[in-house]
């Protein structure tokens, strides 16, 4: 087993509590392979499966309990005063078993998914089995984790004490993996039941499940067996099959050689499948900072493929475990998992691949690093979660959660164009320029509640209505300069209490223009600099744009300044820049309500400054990726990055040392206590199954908080192809596992934001749609939710033929008088 001593705290938990650990769901059958009796009996149809306490000291029960659908236990109440049924059927609504090595108790979950617990029944004859068929929905750490805890009871029972000082070795005994599992229906095609280890997948299995009807075996009267159960038909699954490996280069360096298990996650079952029980990890250089991982087993070369950022590394220390994605030559994605014999052999593998991940990105050589700068690039690349069983505080949380979302979703208000048709088809939707252009950009007002949608060089004007709702309200049908010459903005910032909209025309990166939105056009050409041009720009604060602020930041490659309008001539504050002799490369900004700013660059580093003109006072190293996004929570507390492939959360208040509970941006942090990197990404299975589904890499949009001048930052949003997810903040600092929801489209999500001074609304842009849509309807990452792309709620959008439409093409000759 795998760090059985170390999860013991996360299983056993509150010692006054009776349960241990439960799987909620599943069925429990009797299965005697040599009994005349017959082959399989289905004891409980729908039941849950406990480990308890007991009132003596190092005893243990399992118990499984049977759970009623309703009226069913008065039908089963009625029917038992009948008949004296003799049967185990009947017998009681819970079986319990003294938890002792000699019910020989061990799991298995096998190649079409299915996960099963066994034990020997005492009392039957040889070969006899009791078998737990847990629930599709059962996760394959919760099967591991209930194991885990039988062991542990297993070893007080017989040593009476505490497993907690007891050795790997000596907790090693009760894993009684040797011995297959019979199915539990004979008329299953046949399952192979020898550790999978000794088998590789090869070719392009299909594996036939055909399974029981259980809702058709009659009770038989007098003897309460549920008898051979009627044949359905024969359902077909394919097995994810690992691919061909690649044909690894000549190395030049081995930077880490170890062995571990080797398991490949199937898209059918949504499980890590067993492949190989002894493999060899290889991290090499193999040219100019190239590198190549390369798994090996015996006489089998599994994969091979280049360390980039795109594999997605996740560590997990608590289950020894390393979860990448492998990408093969025509697109497809995999995601394997690596598990470790002990944390040493998983800490050498995991240097020696950060190593070649990093001086792969920078360029640079590991050793060249700080060390501390090497040890925050591992500690971001941990992942200490672990998947626990929902605790009832959690529920209880996101049942109040989704009940004050509810209460902020009234009922549909009804406000409609003139121009609405309910009943129009869909090729009376006109949802496409003739010149080719798609929805880009999104800006979201803090001072009115609008939308602005740019189009190429258009911009759409959306007003949110009562009911959380959008209303088309008029376009902008001509963004072009004051000489009359037409531009697609590369960005856009509303300004001076939303009344004004700055954009940057990316064929002049020397000048930005202002847009007066209430007569809809350019009213002035900034002019910046002569030779300091801006790459991008930001509020003065964070809810400048609510006031009369004039002010603003921009950025170069290589210098931070003020950018005043008011100005004569260039509008640049030379007393307020601060100029990089190296090209650092800055890529984004983003100020708190006080004003201070966060700056991030390509190069995957965040400086922290308390004002303009000066050296940033926190310096947080590069994990290797670029920056293309940055946010930071009102207080300052929270620094956001969004990196292509993950998300990159820093708390920003000092714990330690003479100053504790300052931020970052007021005083430096002490040497050796850099602040705490969270990499908030998706799961690799999870990467895995959007790039199965989408054939497209994985591409987050600029990442941002919830907004509110009263509000707390509660949730955190982005996008990836056809996919929005939120991250619940709360969940992500209580390392809870897989702290996010998504909801997919049928096109790509183009920009995302939510509603101000709400994070139960989401504003999505799509290519040509534009949409409102409640928190409430994104799902829990599985399978189906990946794969089943939504419709937008017409309601919200306004699927409609003229102006009142999300869908609606802005014509040529529109023209604005007020959008508000």
């Amino acid at each position: 087993m795998f760090m059985l001593r170390n999860v013991s705290k996360y299983i056993f938990g509150d010692g006054s509590k009776e349960a241990i650990v439960e799987i909620s769901q599943g069925q429990l059958y009797l299965v005697r392979p040599q009994s005349p009796k017959g082959y399989s009996e289905l004891i409980f149809k729908d039941s849950a499966a406990t480990i308890r306490r007991t009132g003596q000291e190092f005893q243990y029960q399992l118990v499984i309990q049977r759970a009623y659908e309703e009226g069913e236990e008065a039908l089963a109440g009625d029917a038992e005063d009948e008949d004296a049924v003799e049967g185990l059927g009947a017998e009681n609504d819970e079986k319990t078993f003294l938890l002792d090595e000699s019910l020989h108790f061990r799991s298995e979950i096998r190649r079409g998914g299915e996960k099963v617990l066994a034990w020997r029944d005492l009392s039957g004859d040889p070969g006899d089995v009791y078998e737990f068929v847990c629930d599709k929905s059962t996760q394959p750490l919760s099967v591991h984790t209930f194991e885990i805890a039988a062991i542990q009871c297993q070893y007080e029972r017989k040593y009476r004490k505490s497993h907690e000082n007891a050795t790997e070795r000596e907790l090693h005994q009760f894993s009684f993996t040797e011995q297959p599992i019979p199915s539990a229906s004979p008329i299953e095609s046949p399952v192979d039941v020898s550790p999978p280890a000794k088998r590789a997948l090869s070719g392009r299995e299909v594996v036939l499940a055909e399974e029981n009807d259980t809702t058709k075996s009659p009770l038989v009267k007098g003897k309460g067996l549920a008898r051979q159960k009627a044949k359905e038909p024969v359902r077909e699954e394919i097995t994810t099959v690992a691919p061909p490996s690649a044909v690894q280069p000549k190395g030049i360096e081995i930077l880490c050689q170890e062995t571990a298990e080797l398991h490949l996650f199937d898209f059918s079952s949504s499980s890590f499948m067993l492949q190989d029980a002894d493999i060899t990890a290889t991290v090499s250089e193999v040219g100019n900072w190239e590198y190549w991982l390369q798994i090996t087993g015996k006489g089998k070369e599994w994969l091979g493929q280049p360390v980039i950022a795109d594999i997605n590394p996740v560590f997990n220390f608590e289950y020894l475990s390393f979860i990448f994605n492998h990408y093969t030559a025509d697109g497809s994605a995999y995601s394997w998992l690596l598990r470790f014999r002990d944390q040493e052999t998983e800490e050498r593998f995991q240097e020696g691949l950060m190593q070649a991940l990093w001086e792969q990105l920078n360029e640079i050589k590991w050793v060249k690093a700080k060390e501390d700068d090497r040890q925050y690039v591992l500690d971001a690349f941990n992942d200490l979660t672990m998947q626990d069983v929902v605790e009832q505080d959690e529920r209880e949380a996101e049942e109040e959660e989704e009940a004050a979302a509810a209460e902020e979703e009234p009922e549909d208000d009804g406000q409609k164009s003139e121009h609405y048709d309910s009943d129009e088809s869909e090729d009376d939707v006109v949802i496409r320029d003739d010149d080719g252009n798609v929805n880009s950009q999104l800006a979201v007002g803090y001072k009115h509640d609008r939308s602005f949608v740019v189009r190429g060089s258009k911009i759409g004007v959306f007003k949110h209505t009562p009911n959380n709702n959008l209303e088309f309200s008029t376009n902008i049908s001509k963004v072009q300069t004051p000489s009359g010459k037409l531009f697609s903005p590369k960005k856009v910032m509303l300004h001076a209490e939303d009344s004004n909209m700055i954009l940057q025309n990316e064929a002049d990166p020397h000048s930005l223009y202002r847009m007066d939105l209430e007569y809809g056009k350019i009213v002035d050409e900034w002019k910046v600099h002569d030779d300091i041009p801006v790459t991008t720009f930001a509020p003065e604060r964070k809810f400048a744009q609510m006031t009369n602020e004039q002010t603003f930041l921009g950025l170069s490659r290589n210098a931070l300044y003020r950018i005043d309008p008011r100005l004569a001539g260039t509008k640049l504050v030379n007393s307020e820049l601060k100029q990089y002799a190296s090209k650092n490369d800055f890529s984004a900004a983003a100020t708190t309500e006080q004003g201070y700013i966060a700056v991030a660059s390509n190069k995957g580093d965040i400086r922290l400054f308390d004002r303009l003109g000066i050296n940033a006072k926190t310096h947080i190293p590069a994990l290797g990726e670029p920056i293309i996004g940055l946010d930071v929570s009102a207080d300052g507390r929270w620094v956001l990055g969004t990196c292509r492939t993950y998300l990159l959360l820093i708390d920003a208040e000092q714990t330690t040392g003479k100053f504790a509970g300052k931020l970052g941006f007021e005083r430096s942090f002490a040497k050796d206590s850099k602040p705490l990197p969270r990499r908030l990404g998706l799961a690799p299975s999870h990467v895995a199954q959007i790039i199965h589904e989408t054939r497209g890499a994985l591409s987050f949009t600029p990442a941002r908080f919830n907004v509110g001048v009263d509000s707390t930052e509660t949730s955190i949003i982005t996008a990836t192809g056809p996919f929005i997810i939120t991250w619940n903040m709360k969940k992500v600092l209580a390392n809870k596992r897989e702290p996010y929801v998504i909801k997919r489209y049928a096109e790509e999500v183009k920009a995302d934001n939510f509603k101000y001074g709400s994070d139960s609304n989401v504003i999505v842009a799509l290519p040509n749609e534009v949409n409102m849509v409640a928190k409430t309807s994104f799902k829990k990452p599985t399978r189906e939710s990946f794969a089943s792309p939504v419709k937008l709620d017409n309601r919200r959008s306004g699927r409609v033929s003229g102006r009142a439409s999300g869908r609606y093409k802005l014509g040529k000759e529109d023209v604005v008088n007020s959008p508000y």
